[in-house]
């Protein structure tokens, strides 16, 4: 967890550093989600890269281990609501793993609508009790062949949750309400902090025209990265 006050403080100060004006809580708020989604979403590019270079283990074992530590705060396995055959996925997720039924762990096989005609087709291959299968639908639902009628479970990847910087304005001045019952702090790991920083820094510079800034802050994620690879 990353508070989420101490990352606008540090993106305040570096603002004012740069003598590039004042970001308004209400455009942190906008830009701190937007940074937020854009590393969560690079672990998955690193992930694939990795997979990729595979064959260079040694050098790549530690990104591994890295890239599972970070995603490890949004790894869920959740029992699935049902109805007949079919079963909604969770509202939060962000990328499913697979669906297993929860007393036998049976896993279940995903296929396409046109695998699941030519498995039906099949005496041996027809989706069983023993060897059950699901269609995933645009709608965030599944069904499930054969109609189960046991508790089914998945394992996911939820999305992180909405930051918010929450304050109150007093003479004038928004200041931290750490109390408020809608404050939330960013969910990706403490080693995204500084990351996390000049992310929103960037995108200030483009979305709120504070093009010098967003300058600054490109060069620093360009220096930072140079270093995570020395």
């Amino acid at each position: 967890m990353i508070l989420v006050d101490t990352v606008y403080q540090k993106v305040l100060a570096l603002a004012n550093k740069e003598q590039r004006g004042y970001i308004t809580p209400q455009e942190f708020n906008l830009l701190a989600n937007q940074a937020q989604t854009e590393i969560f979403e690079q672990y998955f590019y690193d992930q694939k890269n990795e997979d990729i270079n595979l064959k260079n283990s040694t050098e790549f074992s530690n990104v591994d281990e890295m890239l599972d530590e970070k995603l490890s705060n949004f790894k869920i396995i959740q029992v699935l609501t049902s109805t007949g055959n079919t079963a909604s996925l969770p509202s939060n997720m962000y990328r499913l793993g697979s669906l297993f039924i929860s007393d036998s762990l049976v896993e279940i096989e995903q296929v396409t609508e046109e695998e699941l005609m030519y498995l039906q087709q099949s005496p041996l291959a027809k989706p069983s009790l023993d060897m059950p299968a699901f269609v995933r639908s645009k709608s965030d639902s599944v069904t499930l062949y054969p109609a189960l009628s046991t508790n089914i479970s998945c394992n996911y990847i939820r999305k992180p949750v909405i930051a918010k910087w929450t304050y109150n304005v007093i003479n004038g001045s928004a200041l931290y309400n750490a109390s408020a019952i809608d404050v939330r702090n960013f969910e990706l790991h403490e080693s995204e902090e500084t990351k996390l920083v000049y992310k929103i820094l960037s995108l200030a510079g483009i979305t709120i025209a504070k093009p010098g800034l967003g300058t600054y802050a490109d060069q620093q994620i360009v220096n930072q990265k140079t270093q995570e690879k020395q």
